[in-house]
């Protein structure tokens, strides 16, 4: 009986961790969840996107995919309305939609405006492992 206990519990377990990696590879912006890993030092990548903009609706199905990548599994992109959220624009000193700027250990390391090739979008995020 105990066996069976701990065996379930371990599963339960393994399948929280596991299910809780995957969510949060990609989610909307939310300044606290944004401050709170920063400041803890966490791989981070905000990406500021459009929904009118060509570029972001050629770079959001690479980033889909990316962020679902064991190897991104750790970082969290915070993906920003352009149209709304003026003051983390304001803040990061980004004035283009279509941007990315990666977070690692609680510092920006790089940034990038425009890139549409998977490879290179594979790169900026690289940058916060």
């Amino acid at each position: 009986m105990m066996k069976t206990h701990t065996m379930r519990f371990a599963m339960t377990a393994l399948w929280l961790a596991l299910g809780g990696e995957a969510a949060a590879a990609e989610i909307p912006f939310d300044q606290a969840q944004y401050t709170h890993e920063v400041a803890a030092g966490k791989p981070v990548v905000v990406y500021l996107h459009a929904d009118w903009c060509p570029t972001c609706r050629a770079q959001k199905p690479i980033v889909d995919r990316l962020s679902k990548e064991p190897e991104f599994s750790n970082v969290t992109i915070f993906v920003a309305d352009f149209d709304k959220e003026t003051a983390l624009e304001k803040s990061l000193g980004a004035s283009h939609q279509s941007t990315f700027v990666v977070f690692r250990q609680g510092h920006e390391v790089t940034r990038s405006t425009g890139q549409t090739s998977e490879s290179a979008i594979r790169g900026v995020l690289e940058k916060a492992l």
